[in-house]
């Protein structure tokens, strides 16, 4: 926006008369009742983007130097590129609490002589902005907590346009690639068996075909026409967005490639780069090992497809398709659109909204995709039949989503007990996988795992039970966490007393402590010692005669 079109802009909302839920006028940066907090521009950023998008405003508008009530031109002080929030620079801290990201602009204006600073802010689409995780909006001429307000909270949530469904008016089917046609057709009649017009699908002329697929619209080529069937030169189209996948190696070796349309092929390109080669597992009751695909092909071109699906393609990012020595990890921009991952770890969730509708139904209808919200539930069973980690969401962010997807094991008991006890249902190795990812679960689960001996320990210290050791040639680390029984350790305090005669409590401690269960905190340590000592009084056996000295009672 260049020096005219700000005037332009500032002196249109000095001619609003009334309060509005997207504009806000204040004087400058301080405590004052005129002047707003640094959390309160946080605040307004978050209420007037979602005023904007109730407003049906494409911008809400924060305006320094201004009062509020008269709309006196007093002009401000602030300098947001000096001022600081401790040692962080204002912007960056702001920025770093806004969420989802959105793309608002800090304008500097100099107007008749006077320094004014305007907030630019986007309109909130398809989910509140917030601030501090808080969602705020104006009402009248107070800020507050959006969830009181429910019929605008719908509005937003339903205000997101599909970017996928745009058409473009200057493509047109040249701009697709042949071969991804072809591959088109083929796929979308598998898809197809049960439909009526089964028959004729090979007759259609490729407009037909592809409005069917609803990948076009009424001949129009779509953004989603551009991603899964254009030609690679064909995505200037939908610039500045992108479409492109990245894959990277990452490990003693370092490597990348760009992947951009048609993703129909490409998605196969990417699965290719990915090293897959044999692993094998020694179970102690079958003679021959059990060997399995490092990874499913089945389960990378889904992380892949889900990643292209759900991507939130207006915040201008790659997808990140990482490979470490053992795992893969998939990056796509965006939140978690509906629900949690775990809610589709069973396979009975069905998402109720996309972010990217059109796409979505583009893809399901050339096979890459399921709509039913069961590709994550396929992910958790195909790793489990493999006997490696599930799939894992725990590092996702507010504004991304990140997919582990493991290649190797990351505790040998683990691996071998799905191996040995495969009639174990999903919900518990669920949980035990949890347990060796060093995740927390809750007192109930951990209840429901002991019930069954599959877990020991005490919380947050649980680890893999004897039950599944004694099926493995890991019984060392067990017996680092099982330790010994109270007798063992009530014979050793017996026989230090008679031979020493007497001993303090920290003598007792330094005998005990490093011979207990590695499972055990510090403290729950020097408690159990206490434990061994009352127990051995009751007993009549140790006898405490003052100053903390313990002697035997005979």
């Amino acid at each position: 926006m260049n020096e005219s079109e700000l005037i332009e802009l500032f002196e249109k909302l000095l001619e609003e008369q009334t309060e509005q839920s997207w504009l806000e006028f204040k004087l400058n940066v301080a405590q004052s009742n005129a002047s707003v907090t640094p959390d309160g521009i946080g605040e307004y950023i978050s209420a007037l983007a979602n005023g904007a998008c109730i407003s049906d405003k494409e911008y809400g508008y924060l305006v320094l130097g201004v009062e509020d009530k008269t709309h006196k031109k007093v002009g401000t002080s602030f300098n947001y590129r000096k001022y600081k929030i401790g040692n962080q620079d204002f912007e960056l801290w702001l920025r770093a609490s806004v969420t989802p990201k959105i793309n608002f602009e800090i304008h500097e204006l100099n107007y008749n002589e006077k320094n004014y600073v305007l907030f630019e802010i986007p309109s909130a689409k398809g989910e509140p902005v917030n601030f501090k995780n808080k969602a705020f909006i104006r009402i009248n001429s107070q800020k507050t907590n959006l969830q009181n307000y429910p019929e605008y909270l719908r509005k937003i949530y339903n205000s997101l346009e599909d970017w996928s469904a745009k058409t473009i008016p200057d493509a047109n089917i040249s701009d697709l690639d042949e071969d991804a046609l072809i591959t088109a057709r083929i796929k979308f009649k598998d898809k197809s068996k049960n439909e009526s017009f089964y028959s004729q699908i090979d007759k259609w002329d490729t407009k037909t075909l592809l409005d069917k697929a609803k990948i076009t619209k009424k001949g129009k080529i779509t953004n989603s026409a551009i991603l899964l069937l254009g030609k690679n030169e064909s995505s200037h189209y939908i610039l500045p967005y992108i479409a492109e996948i990245t894959w990277k190696l990452d490990t003693e070796e370092r490597a990348y490639e760009h992947y951009g349309p048609p993703f129909l092929l490409n998605t196969t390109k990417v699965l290719q780069r990915i090293r897959n080669y044999q692993y094998k597992f020694f179970p102690n009751n079958e003679l021959l090992a059990v060997t399995v695909n490092k990874y499913e092909n089945r389960v990378i071109l889904e992380a892949v497809h889900n990643s292209i699906a759900h991507q939130d393609y207006l915040r201008q990012a790659r997808i990140i398709v990482t490979e470490k020595s053992d795992k893969v990890i998939f990056q796509n921009s965006g939140n978690f659109f509906s629900g949690t991952p775990e809610e589709y770890f069973m396979g009975d969730k069905t998402p109720d909204k996309y972010r990217n509708p059109w796409l979505v139904r583009a893809m399901v209808n050339l096979g890459m995709i399921d709509t039913i919200g069961s590709g994550i539930h396929t992910m958790l069973i195909e790793q489990k039949n493999r006997y490696f980690p599930l799939p894992d969401y725990s590092k996702s962010m507010s504004e991304k989503v990140i997919l582990e997807i493991y290649g190797h094991e990351i505790d040998v008991n683990y691996s071998k007990m799905l191996i040995e006890n495969k009639e174990l249902d999903l919900k518990t190795v669920i949980l035990l996988d949890r347990v060796q990812k060093k995740l927390k679960i809750s007192k109930e689960a951990i209840a429901l795992l002991k019930k069954h001996k599959l877990i020991e320990g005490r919380s947050p210290n649980i680890f893999v039970s004897a039950k599944i050791a004694e099926v493995t040639d890991k019984m060392e680390e067990y017996i680092r966490n099982k330790s010994f029984d109270d007798k063992h350790f009530k014979d050793m305090i017996i026989e230090y007393l008679k031979k020493f005669g007497k001993a303090k409590r920290a003598d007792i401690d330094k005998l005990i402590i490093p011979k207990l269960s590695e499972a055990l905190s510090d403290k729950q340590k020097k408690f159990k010692v206490g434990n061994l000592l009352s127990a051995l009084r009751n007993e009549n056996r140790i006898i405490n005669k003052g100053f903390g000295i313990w002697n035997l009672t005979n």
